[in-house]
């Protein structure tokens, strides 16, 4: 299978190219909505949409990937809180691993489960070593993964896990506080983790600001992801690409 996706991600990391992807729940969006949301990714040259939810109530998946493939040429990325949330519509699926867990349900339980499917579905798979970082409060991906997260100021058990996570195969780390997060992943944690891994990292949860946004890049995230922030107001979409589009190449590795 030709790797589309994780090629542009590695290509861009390459270049030293930083990455925006917005976040879109499923349970949040309406046919109506989708068109505003992606005539603004368009508009503000974003890299990639990611799609998914720690919990996903509604059975409308298929919808919303045709509804986003319709109105926008913006690769989907599926970003699954469970096997069910599944697309063959979608460009490319992160194939979540809880590495910073210890909950053997999401290191490799459910991924045999969803195997035969996701392998049916002819979907471009991205391996991801996905970290839970403690962002000040309790968060719906923390309580559905049933795993503690990693403390907040605990920098080298996040660095030493993203190195296990590179070691074994992981073909990026995934840094997440949660939606919601009252505080974002610090940018000392950032850095600690990008300098000593060669895969791409994502970073998410609790930035509500280009600052942050550009701090975080600046710090060695290869893409950041928005959510919860551009669903209460979409104009930060321009404002968060553009920092991210315009951060600095990572120095001091």
């Amino acid at each position: 299978m030709y790797k589309k996706i994780y090629n542009s991600f590695i290509e861009r990391k390459a270049k030293g190219t930083k990455s925006f992807a917005v976040l879109i729940d499923p349970d949040k969006v309406t046919p109506a909505g989708i068109a505003d949301l992606t005539a603004k990714c368009t508009e503000a040259k974003v890299d990639y949409i990611f799609l998914g939810g720690s919990l996903v109530i509604t059975n409308h998946l298929d919808e919303v990937v045709q509804q986003i493939k319709a109105t926008c040429s913006i690769p989907v990325i599926l970003f699954p809180g469970s096997p069910s949330q599944v697309s063959r519509f979608a460009d490319a699926l992160l194939y979540l691993s809880v590495i910073s867990g210890r909950n053997p349900e999401l290191l490799i339980g459910q991924h045999v489960v969803s195997a035969a499917a996701v392998k049916k579905s002819a979907l471009e798979v991205i391996s991801t070593g996905y970290l839970v970082i403690d962002g000040g409060a309790p968060t719906t991906v923390s309580y559905i993964s049933n795993t503690t997260p990693i403390p907040a100021d605990k920098d080298d058990i996040a660095m030493v896990t993203a190195m296990a996570g590179d070691m074994l195969g992981m073909k990026v780390i995934y840094m997440d506080a949660g939606s919601g997060a009252r505080k974002p992943i610090t940018e000392s944690m950032i850095h600690r983790v990008a300098s000593q891994v060669d895969i791409p990292v994502i970073v998410g949860g609790g930035i509500r600001d280009a600052e942050k946004a550009y701090r975080n890049c600046k710090a060695g995230a290869d893409i950041i992801v928005v959510g919860n922030a551009i669903e209460k107001d979409f104009s930060l979409i321009k404002e968060i690409a553009d920092a991210v589009h315009q951060a600095p190449v990572n120095v001091n590795r």
